[in-house]
């Protein structure tokens, strides 16, 4: 979810849903080792519980960088090796991992020796020409050597040649059953799956199928409060009420006054904000007015919350 899950994003969702567990944008080792660019692991202590996902494939590298994860609060660090962008595969990390999980493994034990924060992976069933039926079981091997527990399944491959990373969101078929064989074979391993989940109700059939919890990228971003407004009741078991989408925008305002104090533009806030209302009357008008409000002001986004109370109440 590169250039998508910032901090701005991330305190949206935090007020959808209060147990969910949020993901940074992915981070690479060398920009915060070589790059310097710790700015990069700044969050708001609103958006807890809150995980670091990193790219890389140096030991030594990923390591530093868990530990300057685990130093800044995160309490869960994350590999990434499913990303299958040019970017990536040219930086030697993502999912091309998958074909060398004995380095997987060094680099989750370097990790996991140098920080306290729990660390987890991300992973594919494969890529190219693997066979997931060994490719998912020698991943997993070498994780579990590693002392990782929890892996988030993305249940299709990836095709490092010759698909775009949208098509390969889309175009490799799912196969949610060869991760929930998974189950089974490492019962000592805490799986979630990831991949194709649109909607609550495909969220609870997965958990229901006996993963211990079900990630959600594009569907949670474009649709949020389908996704996130009920999740607390409906995944977590918490009394509702749902979130209110009204006062969900509303209690926005005091990000988008810090980031505009800092000299950002309020559109750096609100366009995560644009799905909001996706599916209800109304939510055109909404997508509109938040991108022609580019060089807006408070007082404007003030009176389009006003504005929908009183539709609201009408």
């Amino acid at each position: 979810m590169l250039d998508w899950t910032d901090t701005h994003c991330r305190q949206f969702h935090r007020r959808l849903s209060r147990h969910a567990l949020l993901y940074t944008e992915m981070v690479t080792s060398a920009a915060l080792v070589r790059g310097g660019a710790r700015h990069l692991l700044r969050f708001d202590p609103v958006e807890q519980p809150v995980a670091l996902q990193l790219g890389g494939s140096d030991p030594a590298e990923l390591a530093q960088a868990a530990r300057m994860g685990a130093d800044e609060g995160y309490g869960e660090v994350n590999l990434n090796v499913g990303c299958p962008s040019d970017r990536v595969q040219s930086g030697c990390f993502g999912a091309v991992l998958m074909k060398t999980p004995g380095l997987v493994g060094e680099c989750l034990a370097a990790m996991r020796a140098a920080c306290d924060a729990e660390i987890t992976v991300k992973c594919r069933i494969g890529v190219d020409d693997q066979d997931p039926e060994q490719a998912l079981p020698a991943f997993l091997d070498a994780v579990r050597g590693a002392g990782v527990k929890r892996v988030i399944i993305h249940a299709r491959k990836a095709w490092l040649q010759g698909l775009s990373p949208k098509e390969n969101r889309e175009i490799p078929p799912l196969d949610y059953d060869i991760a929930e064989r998974m189950l089974t074979a490492y019962p000592d391993l805490t799986l979630c799956v990831n991949g194709g989940v649109a909607t609550l109700d495909e969220a609870e059939a997965l958990l229901a199928r006996g993963f211990a919890g079900v990630m959600i990228g594009r569907a949670a971003y474009h649709q949020p409060y389908d996704i996130l407004g009920a999740a607390d009741r409906r995944i977590f078991g918490r009394p509702g009420p749902d979130a209110d989408p009204v006062d969900v925008a509303e209690s926005m305002r005091p990000v988008i006054a810090a980031h505009m104090a800092q000299g950002g533009k309020i559109l750096g806030v609100t366009r995560h904000m644009l799905g909001l209302f996706a599916g209800r009357t109304g939510a055109r008008a909404w997508r509109r007015a938040l991108s022609e409000m580019h060089d807006g002001t408070l007082a404007e986004y003030d009176a389009l919350i006003a504005g929908l109370r009183e539709r609201m109440a009408a």
